[in-house]
């Protein structure tokens, strides 16, 4: 099991983390802290295998603490601001979770944290990030036509987006029914191609004909399908999104 260490100035994220930490059965709690000055301290006498770090704090920031710790554990960052991502990654991190994080994308993250550590002692943690993405890289994916299976090309697949409690892959005007989640497909296709741009839209970067401004700060993406499909994206990703694209 790792050893997990908590740091978030509000209780009440740290009680749910807490929570679906111990539910899936693959991590021991070793110690929280709502005040990040005292948690560097805390983290150098526990010396846990990953911390869960929230970014905004008052006094520092995740990113200062980060810079306080002699040892760093490898790190998962927590947090309701998306336009941190990009930073988190420049850092020791495996993962960006956005609250309140949700029981799947916790699970790909402990998924990816339990593949890296497999490769420690034999690269260093940004090759073993890189393997990884590499890796994660899908030429196909399978689909549910009626009772059978077919493979889709992802090149074909405009973008992958939920309805209820179901995923789809839009491609030549249709939606078929797919078995992974949002955020199983994103870490199984990489940043490279699909970029997600809604909590329930991962959209093919090559399919992205034009964005235009929206209300209250988001984005519409216009896709060049044939149906000229319309995405939103939403306000905390367009931030990232620009980014990402050089804008």
């Amino acid at each position: 099991m790792f050893r997990a260490y908590l740091v978030d100035d509000e209780l009440p994220a740290v009680k749910r983390l807490a929570r679906l930490l111990q539910a899936t059965g693959r991590v021991q709690i070793v110690g929280s802290e709502l005040n990040p000055a005292a948690a560097i301290e805390a983290i150098r006498v526990a010396s846990p295998d990953i911390l869960f770090l929230d970014i905004q704090m008052p006094g520092l920031t995740g990113f200062d603490l980060l810079a306080r710790v002699e040892r760093q554990p490898v790190v998962i960052f927590t947090t309701a601001y998306d336009e941190y991502a990009l930073k988190a990654f420049e850092v020791n991190s495996i993962d960006y979770l956005l609250k309140p994080v949700e029981p799947e994308e916790l699970d790909r993250a402990l998924n990816k944290l339990e593949q890296v550590q497999g490769a420690r002692g034999q690269v260093d943690l940004r090759a073993a990030l890189e393997a990884l993405s590499r890796s994660a890289s899908l030429q196909r994916i399978p689909i549910r036509v009626g009772e059978r299976t077919r493979f889709l090309e992802i090149s074909r697949i405009t973008h992958f987006f939920t309805q209820g409690r179901l995923t789809f892959a839009a491609a030549e005007g249709k939606a078929y029914a797919v078995d992974w989640t949002i955020a199983e497909l994103e870490q199984k296709l990489g940043p490279s191609r699909f970029f997600r741009i809604h909590r329930g839209t991962l959209m093919n970067l090559d399919w992205l004909e034009e964005l235009t401004p929206w209300f209250t700060g988001r984005m519409a993406a216009r896709l060049k399908d044939e149906k000229r499909t319309e995405l939103t994206v939403a306000r905390d990703r367009v931030r990232l999104l620009k980014r990402y694209l050089d804008l």
